[in-house]
């Protein structure tokens, strides 16, 4: 008999209202937003704020938001984790050999079914790892996946799944694919590049199995951390 899913630890109900509220504002609003807001404060303070600064504040920001709105759920999946560490240390290695493994994969069909074309995601990101490496080491291995993993899997996964698993599943990972591509395809007014959304479909399945088999999202979040690691790694060497 295959082994039950471990339980996922639940958000209360202010915990939804606000963070759903939370995430359609950073999934469709700051975005597009973001720059113009740093505009605006730069006039009125009178100052210059350098794209690294904007970065690191912006995701700084989030960071902050994140945690004043869901303290009470993070600190109950903190608690799940060292009580089922174990657990969730072979979900985290597993998971990791399973990411490598399906994303080459999906890769090479993309490729086949889709015109080949720049992420421009991770051409953004190189960028700002040769103007501001520190900074975006911080962004792209802590404060990124901390924000992603709380709001794609403990919000919509975990708000999701109490009605439906697969539906669960194809949602979170759906949306966290369009977070990724959506704004250079409206940038170029190209919905073909929605195409790449391919290449996230992966890593959001993956990430959520991992918080669905070990019931903590710190597995996840240690997942998503470790991901980008070493793909900052590969863009520094």
């Amino acid at each position: 008999m295959a082994r039950k899913a471990a339980a996922t630890t639940s958000m209360n109900h202010t915990e939804r209202l606000a963070g759903t509220i939370f995430f359609v504002v950073y999934l469709l609003v700051m975005p597009l937003l973001a720059d113009r807001l740093f505009a605006l404060f730069e006039v009125l303070l009178d100052t210059r704020i350098d794209a690294g600064l904007q970065n690191a504040l912006y995701y700084y920001i989030l960071f902050a938001v994140t945690l004043v709105i869901f303290h009470g759920y993070i600190g109950a999946t903190t608690t799940k984790f060292f009580d089922s560490l174990n657990r969730s240390l072979g979900t985290l290695f597993l998971s990791l050999l399973v990411f490598y493994g399906a994303n080459e994969l999906m890769y090479r069909i993309a490729n086949l079914f889709f015109h080949s074309r720049t992420n421009l995601n991770d051409t953004t990101i190189a960028a700002q790892v040769s103007a501001a490496p520190r900074t975006t080491a911080l962004i792209v291995v802590f404060l990124a996946p901390f924000v992603e993993e709380v709001l794609f899997r403990g919000l919509v996964f975990g708000c999701v799944k109490e009605k439906s698993r697969v539906v669960a599943y194809a949602v979170s990972s759906l949306l966290f694919a369009f977070l990724h591509v959506w704004t250079f395809a409206l940038s170029a007014w190209d919905l073909s590049y929605l195409t790449l959304m391919a290449q996230y479909l992966v890593p959001g399945l993956v990430f959520a199995w991992a918080y669905d088999r070990s019931g903590t999202l710190w597995t996840s979040i240690l997942l998503h951390a470790v991901v980008n690691a070493l793909a900052l790694f590969v863009i520094l060497t």
